[in-house]
C-alpha cells in the first residue's frame, strides 16, 4: 500500500506518520537499506486543534450528575486546571490546607504548587476523614501499603504504610501483587472516573464531547476571559512552552477592532 494511499483515504495525521516511521525503521534497521529520496512522499499534517470548553454552568450540571467521590475529582480537575492523572496521583501529604496549596507532580516528575479552590475545602477535609479511616482498616487488615513512586520503597522500608503516602483518592479495592501474595491499595483507575464523566455528560444532556480532560480546558479557558494573562495560565498548567497555553486564545471571542484614528484625536486620559 502506498503512502499516498493514506492521504486518499482521509487516514488521521498520527496513524499516517505512524506508517512512515515504521517504514523507515524497517528500511534502515531491519534491511539495511538506503529508504532513498522520500521528498516526494506526501507527509500528513496536524490540522489545527481547537480544545472543547464547557461554560461554568455546564460544568456544574455535570459535577451535579456525579456520584461520590467521582463529583469530588471533577471539582479538583476544573479548580486546579489538572491531567486526570495528576489529581489520581495526589498523595495525602501533597495538600496543605492551611495555606490552601496543592503540590502537583506532572510530566517528567516536574511539579508545581496550585491553589485550591477554598469552596471545596471543606469537602477535601471530609474526604481525608474518610481516607484516614480506610487507612486504619487496611493496617488492620495487615496489607503492605500503598504504591510508592519509583524507587522509594528501598529508600523507604515503611513509608508505604504511612499515611502521608496514601492517595488521597484511593482505589476500592486492593491490587494483588503477582508472585509476592500480598497486596497493595493504588489510586482510583483511571477509566473509572473517565466511564463517571461520561454517563454525567449523557445524563446531564450536554450537546458536545466532555473528558475529564475537558475541565483543564476549561479551567484555562475560564481564567483568560476573566483577565488573567498567559504567563499566569501557563504556569498554573505546567507547560514548558507558552505557545502550548497559546491555544486557549482560539476558544476566546475576539473583541471587534477599533476604529482606527489619530492619536490627536483620542482622548488624553484613554492614553
Amino acid at each position: 500500500m502506498e503512502l499516498s494511499h493514506g492521504v486518499e483515504k482521509q487516514v488521521s495525521a498520527s496513524t499516517q506518520n505512524l506508517a512512515f516511521n515504521a517504514l523507515l525503521f524497517f528500511f534502515r534497521h531491519v534491511l539495511n537499506k538506503d529508504f532513498g529520496d522520500f521528498k516526494g512522499i506526501p507527509r500528513a499534517k496536524r490540522t489545527k486543534y481547537v480544545p472543547s470548553v464547557l461554560s461554568r454552568k455546564e460544568i456544574d450540571t455535570i459535577i451535579n450528575h456525579l456520584e461520590y467521590p467521582y463529583d469530588l475529582v471533577v471539582k479538583l480537575l476544573y479548580g486546579c486546571g489538572l491531567r486526570l492523572t495528576e489529581g489520581l496521583n495526589i498523595r495525602v501529604q501533597d495538600i496543605d490546607f492551611e495555606e490552601g496549596i496543592v503540590t502537583i507532580f506532572g510530566k517528567g516528575r516536574k511539579f508545581r504548587k496550585v491553589l485550591l479552590p477554598k469552596k471545596i475545602i471543606p469537602e477535601m477535609k471530609e474526604h481525608l476523614e474518610r481516607v484516614k479511616k480506610l487507612h486504619t482498616r487496611d493496617l488492620k487488615d495487615d496489607y503492605d501499603g500503598v504504591f510508592m513512586p519509583d524507587l522509594l520503597d528501598k529508600k523507604y522500608k515503611s513509608g508505604a504504610k504511612e499515611l502521608r503516602w496514601q492517595f488521597f483518592f484511593p482505589a476500592k479495592k486492593l491490587t494483588r501483587i503477582p508472585g509476592a501474595k500480598s497486596y497493595r491499595r493504588f489510586h482510583l483507575h483511571e477509566t473509572h472516573v473517565q466511564k463517571a464523566v461520561r454517563k454525567a455528560v449523557r445524563e446531564a444532556e450536554i450537546p458536545r464531547r466532555a473528558t475529564p480532560h475537558t475541565f483543564r480546558h476549561s479551567f484555562a479557558t475560564h481564567l483568560l476571559k476573566a483577565g488573567y494573562d498567559i504567563r499566569t495560565v501557563q504556569e498554573l498548567l505546567g507547560h514548558s512552552d507558552v505557545r502550548t497555553t497559546m491555544i486557549y486564545t482560539q476558544t476566546l471571542r475576539h473583541p471587534q477592532p477599533k476604529e482606527v484614528m489619530s492619536p490627536y484625536d483620542i482622548d488624553d486620559a484613554e492614553l
